[in-house]
């Protein structure tokens, strides 16, 4: 006598197509990294067709990734950081500490060599490291919200910095740091500064992407629950991660020396929130496990781009605030809209869940 599969096992357990899989291009094509690239060409298309003469020139290119370049070393380490769902809001702090002690060490030693500003950038990636495990500790050990230790640390460290140097801007830089980094060119007119940006940014892609320090970054992110039982040490992870976005902080404080020759108190005020919206426009998922150091660098240059293209063109560059606020606004909902599908089950398209006020059907 055969035995029958009841009714209802069938249809609650459906049917699984073992041949059915996933093409990779296709998975690729719907990634909000991939549309916001498509909407960065599009802008970069709209500018080079009003101002070609001027927008579309390789030197005006080479002018804007000169500008990304720091922003970009911050944000690999702010990618970290919001991958396991927290948040950094002391990068533009500790960058301004770290340049500051950075210059006051080499201006003590004197000189213009390449040994005193070796001993600055060590300083400067120290400087860092060390605001990076304070953060990390007090998230992870004394569990304390990412929010409040790190908007803590933006004052305190700002604030030091100011001590340290009277609210003075410190001006005496070796001349060697800004020659050769701020201003220095591989390849006949490629900005030293970039190739150091882009030496971090596939440093940040490959660990994140192909080792198991990635894998438990966003392991901590999609749950810190599971990611224990599994037996990943969350907390030692977490302090790993902050004290990189400080190390980086710190790299991006010597960077920032080099390129303008002064420390820049008051010129670092908008960095973090900078920062951090490349991070979230380019597809990293401020709840946490989803996110890639490719989609941040797409981000990073849609601000970029629009404040260059915006002075090139003579449109107020606070129009740059407005837009890149509603882009900002627009990869948030995208991708709540997206969690939301996944958590249901439910596949319906993005414009037709727009179209419908976010409900089922």
């Amino acid at each position: 006598m055969s035995v029958k599969t009841p009714p209802t096992e069938t249809v609650a357990i459906g049917t699984f197509d073992d041949n059915k899989k996933t093409n990779p291009v296709v998975a690729a094509l719907r990634t909000q990294a991939f549309q916001i690239l498509l909407v960065l060409l599009a802008i970069i298309i709209v500018f080079s067709i009003i101002a070609p003469d001027s927008f579309a020139q390789w030197s005006n290119f080479r002018l804007i990734i000169q500008n990304a370049s720091i922003l970009a070393v911050l944000a690999v380490g702010m990618t970290y950081v919001i991958i396991t769902a927290g948040i950094d809001l002391s990068v533009g702090s500790v960058l301004v500490f770290s340049g500051v002690v950075s210059a006051l060490a080499m201006r003590a030693m004197g000189g213009e060599g390449w040994g005193v500003a070796t001993v600055g950038i060590i300083v400067a990636v120290l400087s860092g490291v060390c605001w990076g495990l304070f953060n990390g500790f007090l998230i992870a050990k004394a569990k304390i919200p990412p929010l409040i230790v790190t908007l803590g640390s933006l004052g305190m460290a700002l604030g030091l910095a100011q001590i340290l140097t009277g609210g003075v801007d410190i001006r005496d830089v070796p001349t060697v740091l800004t020659v050769s980094i701020g201003y220095g060119n591989v390849f006949g007119s490629v900005p030293i500064i970039s190739v150091i940006a882009l030496v971090v940014i596939l440093i940040g892609a490959v660990v994140l992407h192909f080792t198991r320090f990635g894998l438990y970054t966003l392991a901590v992110g999609s749950s810190e629950i599971a990611a224990r039982r599994v037996g990943v040490k969350v907390d030692a992870q977490l302090i790993k991660i902050y004290t990189i976005s400080g190390a980086l902080a710190g790299l991006g404080g010597i960077l920032s020396l080099s390129q303008f020759s002064t420390t820049a108190i008051a010129g670092q005020s908008q960095t973090n929130l900078n920062v951090i919206a490349a991070v979230v426009i380019g597809g990293t998922s401020l709840f946490g496990g989803v996110g890639t150091i490719m989609g941040t660098v797409v981000g990073l240059f849609i601000p970029a781009v629009l404040q260059n293209g915006f002075v090139i063109t003579g449109v107020q560059p606070f129009w740059q605030q407005v837009a890149v606020g509603a882009v900002l606004i627009a990869a948030v909902y995208v991708d709540q809209v997206r969690r939301t599908a996944a958590t249901r089950g439910n596949s319906q398209g993005l414009w037709r869940k727009f179209l419908s006020g976010g409900r089922r059907g």
